[in-house]
């Protein structure tokens, strides 16, 4: 395989990881598009990003890291919603909710998200106990699940009320969660993509995100649908079969950006 065709094999990922930390698509690829350009400029990086998907995220941590508390000068002006992520950007302490995205959502271990980071393996334990701890701070919103399996809604459901949110309802047709969403207004969607009787997550959310703007995080096992970069893409994309602590950290950052469009 090419160092060209490494790449792109793991861009889809580095996007979405972006997308997660910065609260938009347009914010996270443009720290994204700057990656590869300052891969291009070095020599020595770009030849260190045939080395897996570890130097490749390396490479954007150090992107992020120089320039996350400056983001006018990489993210593109756009609508209220961007300016208000880059602002959001500029108060967060980006380390702890770096760690826990990159253990749970990208699935890297310690010892990888230390060498992402620079950091050592307990540093790297530290910042993710802190982001759990700063999250259980975190004030509760009601909650819309849309998903047609049965077991994997009653887990979201115990979930989210674990996390101390309520239960706006639940759906297993796009029918389903317009009922809901016409008896309550939620404050974060949990949507999967296929539904019961055929019907599309992605139409779901469309009609409620009509009505108004609401956080929303697709759990799907089929991310590949969404991860082609021919439309905009969900800002927050967890893969089935899931880990808890993946949905918890999207969660996270979904009422972090406030009422953020998952797709823009």
């Amino acid at each position: 395989m090419s160092l060209g065709e490494h790449v792109a094999s793991n861009l889809p990922y580095l996007r979405r990881y972006a997308r997660a930390l910065t609260g938009s698509q347009a914010t996270g690829d443009a720290f994204v598009r700057a990656t590869l350009e300052a891969a291009l400029a070095d020599e020595q990086l770009k030849a260190s990003l045939a080395g897996g998907r570890v130097p490749l995220y390396r490479a954007f941590n150090a992107i992020w890291a120089s320039a996350n508390v400056e983001t006018d000068a990489l993210v593109p002006a756009g609508s209220g919603h961007e300016a208000a992520a880059s602002q959001r950007l500029k108060t967060i302490t980006p380390l702890n909710r770096q760690a826990l995205l990159l253990t749970t959502l990208e699935d890297f271990s310690l010892e990888q998200v230390g060498q992402i980071m620079d950091l050592d393996e307990t540093q790297v334990a530290e910042l993710v106990r802190d982001a759990v701890e700063e999250i259980d701070r975190e004030s509760s919103t009601s909650v819309l699940i849309i998903e047609d399996e049965p077991l994997i809604s009653m887990q979201l459901e115990d979930l989210v009320s674990s996390l101390g949110h309520e239960i706006c309802g639940t759906a297993a047709t796009r029918t389903q969660a317009q009922e809901v969403v016409s008896r309550c207004t939620p404050g974060l969607v949990l949507a999967d993509i296929q539904l019961a009787d055929g019907s599309s997550g992605l139409d779901a959310v469309d009609d409620i995100l009509a009505v108004g703007s609401v956080p929303v995080i697709f759990i799907t096992a089929y991310p590949e649908r969404l991860l082609t970069g021919d439309r905009p893409e969900p800002t927050y994309l967890v893969t089935k079969p899931f880990q808890e602590a993946t949905v918890r950290a999207a969660i996270s950052q979904a009422l972090f950006f406030g009422s953020s469009r998952p797709l823009n």
